[in-house]
């Protein structure tokens, strides 16, 4: 079993920045992969970023690309995602995820973010 912990949300103005931290725990050896996802209300969870602990390969959806940075500690079993030139449409709840090697996935309770004026 893995254990997410999600913290860093909330209000930021257009073009702000936001950094997210995910700290993990449990089972930490079984984990894949850690990726950032995101959700509006109505909307389909959507991949932001993701990273592999061990190796620190990283990949971003096109609308991350250039603005977010995925990052590890892996002495801190944390990953974060640093958020920069954020626009009101990155508005939503962001989930910190973990998978395993056997593809079982571990899901954070989600903080929000909010970029408006």
């Amino acid at each position: 079993q893995v254990q997410v912990v999600e913290s860093g949300g909330g209000l930021v103005q257009p073009g702000g920045s936001l950094t997210l931290s995910c700290v993990a725990s449990g089972s930490i050896a079984s984990i894949y992969v850690m990726g950032w996802y995101r959700q509006v209300p109505g909307k389909q969870r959507e991949v932001v970023a993701t990273i592999t602990p061990r190796g620190g390969r990283t990949d971003y959806t096109d609308s991350a690309k250039g603005r977010f940075t995925i990052s590890r500690d892996n002495a801190k079993n944390t990953v974060y995602l640093q958020m920069n030139s954020l626009k009101p449409e990155d508005t939503a709840v962001y989930y910190c995820n973990a998978r395993s090697q056997t593809n079982l996935r571990y899901w954070g309770q989600g903080t929000q973010v909010t970029v408006s004026s």
